[in-house]
């Protein structure tokens, strides 16, 4: 249903060096960027596709309403741990740790996190080993 959705984020350093390595534990990737002005933005997607998530500089940021999250499709659950550890490790705060959510479904792996922005994202498998 969803082609692609962006984010307005107010600072495009802090968050590329955010998303560049949390996307990246899921296998994702800058496909492009314009880091020029004020319109400054990042695209992220699969090597060799166009993007399916970007950061766009905006000022102020537009911080999403209680309810907003999006989630990323995490190849395994490993792929999940490590977005976790990432996004803490990149300015990111803990939202609910790693693990299984039977309340989601009895194969729901996933982890939530606040972006430097104060976006809730979510990696997710939803899948038996």
């Amino acid at each position: 249903m969803l082609h692609h959705i962006s984010f307005g984020i107010s600072n495009i350093q802090r968050s590329a060096f955010f998303y560049d390595a949390v996307l990246a534990t899921l296998g994702y990737t800058r496909v492009w960027e314009d880091l020029e002005g004020d319109d400054a933005a990042i695209g992220y997607g699969i090597t060799g596709g166009g993007d399916q998530f970007t950061i766009k500089l905006r000022s102020p940021s537009y911080a999403p309403s209680a309810g907003f999250h999006l989630a990323f499709t995490a190849p395994n659950r490993a792929a999940v741990d490590a977005f976790y550890q990432a996004a803490l490790a990149h300015g990111g705060q803990d939202h609910g740790a790693t693990g299984l959510r039977p309340d989601y479904g009895p194969h729901y792996y996933a982890a939530f996190v606040l972006d430097p922005d104060g976006y809730h994202i979510e990696a997710v498998i939803n899948q038996a080993k």
